[in-house]
């Protein structure tokens, strides 16, 4: 599920003069990748749905994996036919943070997800703070795209809340006989939380000393 720094905020503008002194027609802000988009909102309510709901754990990692997956989709998809607009560039890295940062939300409130709201608070606030840093470095006409430690990020965020919800639908048919076993799949998925903790803060270090060298510059 690559998020809002893992669009190439400069690719493709939403109209370009013809030749013969004509504009082109911009892209309908109703297009498919935007409708994609849309459909990926729908699926993060569904799975915020799943979660709270419990006992349907396997079926929210699937929604979730479907949603993340159609991520990568729409801005192929819109990159590759020149169909980004202003809207979907807005929409879109909105609705990355929504899935998210929501899951990890209602992963907190369940017993034995292993999310802990600090955990919450790191995941949401990096994602606050580096599109605040965003806004006001693009404001200003610099170039704030994306980083390989954001697309990390991103990739271990999704791992980490897929790892959570299969613990989950595993734990649950284990009974004391199996402790050894739980042991070690909750080891596992704190490996998988705690490295997606690591990542994000990382990446936000990251951005953080690339954007007080371009407010230097500026």
């Amino acid at each position: 599920m690559p998020l809002a720094e893992e669009r190439d905020l400069t690719a493709g503008s939403s109209a370009r003069p013809a030749r013969g002194g004509d504009e082109t027609r911009a892209p309908s802000p109703l297009n498919l990748p935007n409708i994609i988009t849309l459909g990926r909102l729908v699926l993060a309510v569904f799975l915020f749905w799943l979660i709270d709901r419990t006992n349907h754990w396997l079926s929210a990692c699937i929604v979730f994996v479907i949603a993340a997956a159609t991520d990568a989709i729409d801005g192929y998809i819109a990159r590759r036919y020149g169909m980004v607009t202003k809207i979907g560039r807005i929409f879109d890295p909105f609705v990355d943070k929504v899935i998210i940062g929501g899951a990890f939300l209602f992963l907190a409130v369940v017993p034995g997800s292993g999310v802990n709201a600090w955990m919450v608070m790191a995941v949401i606030g990096r994602e606050m703070f580096v599109t605040s840093l965003r806004s006001v470095l693009e404001s200003e006409g610099k170039d704030f795209s994306a980083t390989m430690s954001g697309k990390i990020k991103m990739v271990v965020q999704c791992l980490a809340v897929a790892g959570v919800l299969l613990f989950l639908e595993y734990a649950s048919g284990f009974g004391p006989e199996d402790a050894q076993t739980l042991a070690r799949l909750a080891l596992a998925r704190d490996i998988l939380l705690w490295s997606c903790v690591a990542v994000t803060l990382y990446s936000g270090y990251v951005y953080i000393i690339r954007a007080m060298k371009l407010f230097r510059i500026g």
